[in-house]
């Protein structure tokens, strides 16, 4: 990759801010380093992306899904070294990258140049009788968005792809400790012959660039993918300017296992599902409610499993999971499971940092936890670590209401062999996604997300140009007729 920091109306650059270091997790070794984007740098990014809007909305939704299945044969042509540099950044295990994060961003890239060519819409008719209406969907204009760290390739395509894909221009910060990838897509975009400022790139702390972005009145859109609290504060930058906004925010989803359903399928779900990524996914199942029936089974299940898993180097074929994304976030997920433990909690398995060679980099160990208390902080709020907090429950009723009782509503599973059971949980649960038997699985054809704390708007899937499109109607008279008959209620003809 060039030794570059940002990717401005075409050209690649360097900001000129506080000195910024990528640290791979695993070892705390600095493996990259670049200057912040400030404000000056931002500015001229919008301004690009402004620039650029007029011709890459008014071209052709052939032209753009030409553009973008140009991108997919870039993408696929370095998709071993996405997944290298994705490893490196985030600490994710190098199998997870290269099965996960690289293809399902090409297969979001193939996806959405089909997509542009078929944005939905009513069908012209005559509502009123002597009118025609019809529906003009059109892009908004700039849009400035502000992807995660967790998985920062794919988010940055989940931002990226349907704001072009309907015609609008972009201007991106990733996270600040992971912007290899994002720097890497654009490389793709420059060799796929984007028109200059369609997609640009600047990279910085939130505090520092993303607030110049939100804030900024040239974009007539925000999108940001990250915590609650945070999310918060961006829809607060953005008020002022009546930007219209995307919040995909933090989760805590259930796992609620009935007491008819396949424990070991819940069992190898409950464990894929909580450890995923090394726990630092939105969706991951943090909460599982099981029946008293299957509990103590089901507990002494995915503790065994737990054990099992394999901590290593990212790099290893056979690392089941890596390292959390710095040492700060594992500090966090520690003290989160120490409270849990003082306020009366078991660590079932677990619990703790390792030592010997991994206490190098930012480990913690496969945890189960028991004995909390619905209200308590490890169920409540979000961990964002390989921890699994699991309670039981006596009635099909108690079970749905523990599901909802959080603030969030990113995500949910119900795990039955009961299909009125099924739909009844897929009914209740207030979650933007409700999976049945299973628990993590996404597709570029369905949407992604949240209800209640976790956010409004959808990621993926033709659902998301409702994020990134405006409506306009348009109504044409068609009778020729000067005098209309709703002119008498203004007026009597004389």
């Amino acid at each position: 990759m060039r030794e570059t920091s940002n990717y401005i109306g075409g050209s690649f650059g360097t900001g000129t801010g506080p000195e910024q270091t990528v640290i791979n997790p695993a070892t705390g070794e600095t493996i990259w380093t670049y200057r912040a984007d400030e404000e000056r740098s931002v500015a001229a990014a919008l301004a690009a992306a402004r620039d650029a809007f007029p011709g890459w909305s008014q071209a052709t939704p052939a032209d753009r899904s030409a553009a973008l299945y140009a991108l997919f044969g870039e993408l696929e042509k370095v998709a071993e070294e996405l997944a290298q540099a994705e490893s490196a950044q985030t600490g994710k295990p190098i199998r997870l990258a290269r099965e996960f994060d690289v293809p399902g961003t090409i297969d979001n890239v193939n996806f959405f140049a089909g997509a542009a060519r078929t944005l939905p819409g009513h069908a012209s008719a005559e509502y009123s009788g002597d009118h025609t209406s019809s529906i003009r969907r059109q892009a908004i204009g700039v849009v400035g968005s502000i992807s995660p760290w967790n998985y920062p390739l794919q988010m940055a395509a989940w931002k990226i792809l349907p704001a072009i894909a309907a015609g609008n221009t972009i201007v991106l910060k990733p996270a600040e400790n992971t912007p290899l990838t994002s720097l890497m897509l654009a490389e793709a975009c420059e060799r796929a012959g984007f028109p200059a400022g369609v997609v640009n790139i600047v990279n910085g702390p939130g505090p520092l660039t993303g607030e110049a972005i939100v804030r900024s009145p040239l974009i007539s859109m925000a999108s940001f993918t990250g915590s609650t609290v945070v999310g918060r504060h961006v829809a607060g930058l953005a008020a002022p300017n009546g930007t219209r906004l995307h919040l995909e925010l933090g989760g805590k989803a259930p796992f609620v296992v009935f007491d008819d359903a396949d424990l070991d399928a819940a069992i190898q779900g409950a464990v894929a599902a909580s450890l995923i990524n090394t726990g630092q996914d939105c969706t991951a199942a943090t909460r599982a409610y099981v029946h008293r029936s299957r509990y103590d089974d089901f507990v002494a299940g995915v503790a065994e499993l737990m054990g099992k898993v394999r901590l290593g180097d990212p790099s290893d074929e056979d690392t089941d999971q890596g390292p959390l994304v710095s040492f700060k976030q594992r500090d966090k997920v520690a003290g989160m499971v120490e409270r849990a433990i003082t306020a009366g909690a078991r660590a079932v398995t677990g619990g703790k940092a390792p030592g010997g060679e991994l206490a190098r980099g930012a480990y913690f160990e496969p945890t189960l936890v028991v004995d909390a208390e619905q209200k308590s902080e490890i169920v409540q709020e979000e961990v964002f670590g390989p921890v699994l907090a699991a309670l039981p429950f006596d009635s099909d009723e108690e079970a749905l209401e523990l599901a909802n009782d959080t603030p969030f509503g990113l995500a949910a599973s119900a795990w039955t062999t009961n299909v009125y059971r099924a739909q009844e949980a897929t009914r209740r649960i207030d979650a933007g996604t409700v999976w049945i038997n299973d628990h993590i699985p996404i597709i570029s054809e369905m949407p992604h997300g949240g209800m209640k704390a976790s956010g409004y708007g959808k990621d993926m899937s033709t659902y998301s140009f409702e994020e990134y499109t405006q409506v306009k109607h348009v109504i044409t008279e068609i009778t020729g007729e000067p005098v209309k008959e709703w002119h008498r209620t203004i007026y009597r003809q004389r």
